[in-house]
Parts: structure tokens; sequence; C-alpha cells
């Protein structure tokens, strides 16, 4: 199944934080790639994502309002094979404020 790329808009990036808000309509994926910082995914439209990754795939129920992270390095392709829009918004941690 050929997927379309997902939509990705910066809202913020700066010296700390890089903010993105993805939004996957029916049948998008971010494609292959690694994250190079660790990061929080904080849902605004709940859905059903589903991640491939070089150990296989993962389903992730995204409630909107509900954030979860992940460590530095995750590898992935992240994919809506639903029938309805998914959003969310992804905060990069660049540093720490000492």
């Amino acid at each position: 199944m050929a997927f379309s790329e997902a939509t990705a808009t910066v809202k913020i990036d700066d010296e700390r934080v890089r903010v993105t808000e993805y939004r996957f309509p029916p049948g998008s994926h971010t494609g292959w790639h690694r994250h190079g910082m660790a990061y929080v995914v904080v849902p605004t439209r709940s859905g059903r994502l589903r991640a491939v990754s070089k150990d296989g795939e993962h389903v992730a129920d995204l409630v909107a309002g509900e954030p979860y992270s992940r460590p530095v390095g995750v590898e992935h392709d992240v994919i809506n094979d639903g029938p309805g829009e998914v959003a969310f918004l992804e905060v990069e941690i660049k540093a720490l404020v000492g």
C-alpha cells in the first residue's frame, strides 16, 4: 500500500526544544526516521497509529491530552491506516535548563 506523507509543522524551534505538530490523515505516514533527541508526544486528536520498527510492529491508541515520552534513538515509520485523522504535538528536548 502506498502512503502519503503526514504533515509536520514546526511551531517552536529554540535552544531548548523543538515543538512540531504532526497531522496524519488516513493513509499517511512519517517515513522511516531516527529520533536524535528524547521527546514527548502530546496527542491533540485521539486515534490509533501503527509504528513499524526493525523489531516489528506496535499499535498505539493515542488519547487526546494523554502524553507519553520516548528516549533518543527510536527508529520507526509511523502509519495511520485507520479511518480518521490523528494528530499530536511532538516536543523534542534539546537541552536541560540549568
